[in-house]
């Protein structure tokens, strides 16, 4: 997978990569030709006591050392790019795959492991990439040209190379053995911990309303021992690897300079030669050691990437059609036809068999206990989840055979989770609606009960809006109430004019008055559109033309108000409830 990644992604950055290999090589060939001629300097400069040769000699090295520091910034800067570019398209990747999920794979896969994926896993790969574009080149040509060249200077110490460089091969490959698990281990803690973190972040309310700071502290600090503890135990190896190559490199100097030395007395090799002979066989070490360095990094990368594949080889569940089709009408016309509906893994379906049409100009209500379902079927209709069995249909055609950009026209759905976005109101708002006016905002605004605290609020309080609809607004929304929140979402999904308006539970945070006065307004600006209605509270939907109790995932009764009321046990039983609750109250 790894391979097939940067394969894939680093295709449009080949001019880049042929220009590393070829600086690479040029910046490999000057460092195996500088001992070359530090050796003639010696042997036939030093030892003769012939100054311009030694002048000569040495210029041709200053020159080579040039080209070599030349050579090595700029393969380094193009494999850089290189790198960065192909982390940066495969961050893009990863983000518009995710983007493309449906709530099926969001939840499979869960935030903060998709979090990871996106962010370190790309990373580690990225880094792989340019350590790989910075030695796999000069690994092989230094290994292979050193051995050639210091054969050249003395064939007769040649068995020092083939007895240090598999020492030196079988420790890292022993450590790269014991670190791969490890790297596997470092991932799934790093999702932990974000998990965790998230969690604590965004119910941070919570934790201080039920004063768990002290539970919630030792979540994230077992999470973040675990990390550390496995971080630790890799830098272990890592510090273990260190003296072992220090010492394996020290023993070789020692032993070209004891075995060289005798061969020198016997003048079989020249000072010159032995020099230049162990500095090649310091350079087949190091080079060797950097080759082996890289591929310990390669378990970690090999993971990650496994990982991103995950993700990017997971198709959604709620696919494009091939051919869309296009309504004869746009009128707004929703219909469930014999409509079934399964979690993955679920015993039981969620929705079971359901039919009904919400009509142009009609308000159609949903209500009944919680865990009846009434979400997840409004959620069937923009395809956040497909159908399991029978179809839903939009003017007369089914939902996925509509494009993604026709059905989210027509479609604006306002979450039983309302959620707002950091930027401004007017962001907002336009979050449907590109190209809406200021006229249109506020005319939103209007409907929604929302004018007052966003237009009316006084400057100089420290008041989160302030300043009309360039007010900022923080991510989630946290900076207003929840009433707030809800109508600026109601707001939002006003602003886009959609044919179909999809209220789940938008209304919970609401006071009665502001409910009456929200709902009195929303029936004047959705005037011939199709809206559907979850509730929980039976005054917000006791004008409603259809309304629907479901029961297990079941429509059980249907009808209006005054006509549930005298037919329908289930429906009475929540007047009754609510009735009495607000007595009580």
């Amino acid at each position: 997978m790894l391979w097939k990644l940067i394969r894939h992604y680093l295709r449009p950055y080949s001019g880049q990569v042929v220009a590393v290999v070829v600086l690479q090589t040029l910046t490999t060939l000057a460092t195996l030709y500088l001992p070359s001629l530090n050796a003639d300097i010696i042997d036939e400069g030093v030892a003769l006591g012939d100054t311009d040769y030694i002048w000569r000699t040495g210029g041709v090295m200053l020159v080579v050392a040039l080209v070599q520091l030349v050579t090595a910034v700029f393969a380094v800067w193009f494999g850089a790019r290189a790198s960065m570019s192909v982390g940066r398209d495969l961050r893009k990747a990863v983000y518009s795959k995710v983007d493309s999920f449906s709530s099926e794979e969001i939840a499979k896969f869960g935030a903060p492991t998709l979090i990871t994926r996106g962010t370190n896993d790309v990373q580690q790969v990225q880094m792989v990439l340019l350590m790989t574009l910075n030695f796999v080149v000069m690994v092989p040509i230094m290994s292979v040209g050193g051995i050639v060249m210091a054969i050249r200077e003395d064939p007769g110490l040649s068995w020092l190379v083939w007895a240090s460089v598999p020492v030196l091969l079988v420790i890292l490959v022993i450590l790269m053995t014991i670190l791969m698990p490890l790297f596997q281990k470092m991932q799934d803690a790093i999702d932990s911990i974000n998990g965790v973190m998230r969690e604590q972040i965004m119910g941070i309310r919570v934790v201080r309303a039920f004063r768990r700071e002290r539970y919630e502290t030792d979540r994230f600090t077992d999470a973040n021992s675990t990390l550390t503890d496995i971080s630790v135990r890799i830098g272990r190896l890592f510090v273990i690897m260190g003296p072992l190559v220090t010492i394996i490199l020290h023993l070789a100097t020692v032993a070209v300079l004891w075995f060289g030395g005798h061969r020198v007395d016997q003048n079989l090799v020249d000072v010159g030669s032995l020099t230049a002979f162990m500095q090649y066989l310091l350079q087949i070490l190091v080079a060797v050691m950097m080759g082996t360095f890289m591929f310990m990094i390669f378990p970690r990368a090999i993971i990650c990437a496994r990982r991103i594949g995950e993700v990017l080889d997971t198709d959604t569940s709620v696919l494009e059609p091939t051919s869309p089709r296009v309504p004869d009408s746009t009128d707004g016309a929703v219909e469930f036809r014999n409509v079934s509906f399964s979690y993955p893994g679920a015993d039981s379906p969620v929705i079971d068999e359901i039919s009904f049409t919400a009509r142009p100009g009609k308000t159609t209500a949903i209500i009944g206990s919680t865990g009846s379902g009434k979400s997840t079927l409004i959620n069937l209709i923009p395809r956040l989840y497909d159908t399991t069995a029978g179809e839903i249909l939009i003017d007369g055609v089914p939902v996925n055979s509509l494009s993604r950009s026709t059905l989210t026209g027509a479609v604006g759905l306002v979450p039983q989770r309302p959620y707002l976005f950091s930027g401004s109101v007017a962001d907002n708002l336009r979050f449907g609606a590109p190209g809406a006016t200021e006229e249109d905002m506020w005319e939103a605004l209007d409907t929604a009960q929302a004018t007052e605290f966003v237009k009316d609020r006084s400057t100089g309080s420290g008041d989160a809006l302030a300043t009309g609809l360039e007010s900022a607004v923080s991510q989630g929304g946290t900076n207003v109430s929840g009433g707030q929140r809800q109508r600026l979402c109601i707001a939002r999904a006003l602003t886009a004019r959609p044919r179909i308006y999809l209220f789940d539970d938008s209304f919970s945070a609401l006071d009665v008055t502001t409910d009456a006065n929200l709902r009195a307004a929303l029936n004047n600006y959705t005037e011939g559109a199709t809206v559907i209605i979850v509730a929980q509270r039976v005054s917000t939907i006791t004008e409603a033309d259809q309304i629907l109790v479901l029961e297990e995932g079941r429509i059980v009764d249907r009808g209006t108000h005054e006509e549930l009321l005298a037919s329908s046990d289930t429906y009475r039983e929540i007047v009754d409830s609510q009735i009495s609750q607000e007595e009580l109250a």
